[in-house]
């Protein structure tokens, strides 16, 4: 047998135990465009960490939610990477179910982060997630509709300007709908956009000894808007759609107006997406009445369970996610208007973002105005914003969700619902402990 045979037969059973030896990071993730494209773009990380291989678990929204919540508190092991919300961050952190993120990357630059998303994924003054992207909430319309309807939205909106543009804007005739607003039940689908909207009427959760306060008056009147407008305006099978059906209908050019997460800007934008991405305007959050544009703030992050065998390799995927330099990857291959938002001072300093992007100053705007630390007009005992910062509140949130999902739908009356808010609601925060 010849040296270069023996030689060959070295480098490849080194190059077999390397392979056996690499680690599997499983990751769990939303089904949202942007974590699409980051796993796309993972190649990147694998060439640069050829001893880590990446497994996907892509879910809907809700079901992510639901399986890593039930994985990361039984300590079930199955995730090496999750992606969470602001809501989770404190609340995990606090039970001890996630790492703390101190073994990031020395480029990471936890400084360059926005000030108001890094205290939501912190804890104790540690960061325990990373932000991929953050979002307020804000109209986006089309503007060639308003002008055919002989309509102006302003750049700050009260909804009785919305619903009046809205129903001028609606064509049924040809499935061109006025307004799309979620309705898919789940605290962080139609509750997320519910709550926001609420607070803009002047409503709360809570009062400051937790008493639900779904029987007053400022909740039926934002919940009978909703439900009429949506009715009049709005499209068919509604209280089925949430962010991605939404998302849907706008870019196929069958939603006047659509209020939503900032983030949904790039996609509508985006003329390889969207049909009326040349016709897309943008204003805040509507105010119903009092000075609050719904104090919606949410980023998703990158998190590690304790649970987890392999926190060094999934430190290094996370650094590599949500780094500066990810950004900068994004923007080479897909344009620098549809790298993730929300996350870092240094994207809205970028001159070549703010060329690229029309919605960046207005986005940040958003976020600016959001004050989660006071999410209504009225005295509250909690934080949160679209969501009360409070363990509870995934399971009643969901619940309360589906009440105001079936008034939607018609097959319950909106006083009903709301009742049904009420007595769960009490019944759950009593059991909490929360009521005396």
């Amino acid at each position: 047998m010849s040296f270069r045979t023996l030689l060959l037969g070295a480098v490849s059973t080194l190059a077999l135990a390397g392979l056996a030896h690499a680690e599997t990071l499983t990751i769990a993730t939303v089904n949202n465009g942007d974590m699409v494209r980051m796993q796309k773009l993972a190649e990147d990380f694998t060439k640069k960490n050829p001893d880590i291989q990446l497994e996907w678990v892509t879910l809907e929204e809700n079901v992510l939610r639901q399986r890593v919540t039930t994985d990361i508190a039984t300590k079930g092991g199955q995730y090496d990477v999750m992606t969470i919300g602001t809501y989770e961050v404190p609340i995990w952190a606090k039970q001890g179910w996630l790492l703390p993120l101190d073994g990031l990357a020395s480029d990471y630059d936890a400084d360059d982060l926005l000030p108001a998303i890094k205290d939501a994924v912190s804890y104790e003054g540690k960061l325990y997630a990373s932000p991929f992207y953050g979002e307020s909430a804000m109209v986006m319309y089309r503007k060639d509709l308003a002008e055919k309807a002989g309509v102006t939205i302003p750049e700050k909106p009260t909804w009785d300007q919305i619903a009046e543009a809205a129903k001028k804007m609606t064509d049924k005739s040809t499935e061109t709908y006025g307004i799309c607003l979620r309705g898919k039940a789940g605290w962080g689908e139609n509750m997320a956009l519910l709550t926001a909207m609420a607070n803009s009427f002047g409503a709360r959760w809570f009062d400051e000894k937790w008493t639900p306060q779904f029987d007053q008056p400022e909740w039926k009147k934002a919940l009978t808007f909703y439900t009429d407008l949506m009715k009049e305006a709005g499209p068919a099978g509604a209280s089925s759609n949430g962010f991605n059906e939404n998302l849907a209908l706008f870019q196929t050019g069958k939603c006047g107006i659509w209020i939503d997460a900032t983030v949904a800007a790039s996609f509508v934008t985006n003329p390889k997406e969207s049909k009326v991405a040349d016709q897309v305007g943008f204003a805040l959050f509507p105010t119903g009445g009092v000075e609050n544009h719904g104090n919606w703030l949410w980023a998703w992050n990158l998190g590690i369970p304790a649970g987890t065998q392999k926190a060094e390799a999934a430190q290094k995927f996370v650094s590599w996610a949500t780094d500066k330099a990810y950004t900068e990857l994004v923007a080479s291959k897909e344009g620098w208007a549809n790298v993730p938002p929300g996350t870092r001072k240094s994207l809205y300093a970028n001159p070549e973002y703010e060329k690229a992007a029309p919605f960046a100053k207005i986005t940040l705007q958003a976020m600016n105005a959001a004050d989660t630390s006071k999410p209504t007009v009225k005295p509250v005992p909690y934080t949160g914003g679209q969501f009360v910062a409070v363990p509870e509140f995934q399971g009643i949130g969901t619940a309360v969700g589906q009440q105001f999902s079936a008034a939607l739908a018609g097959s319950i009356k909106v006083d009903q619902a709301l009742q049904s808010a009420q007595q769960l609601t009490t019944r759950e925060m009593t059991k909490g402990g929360y009521i005396k």
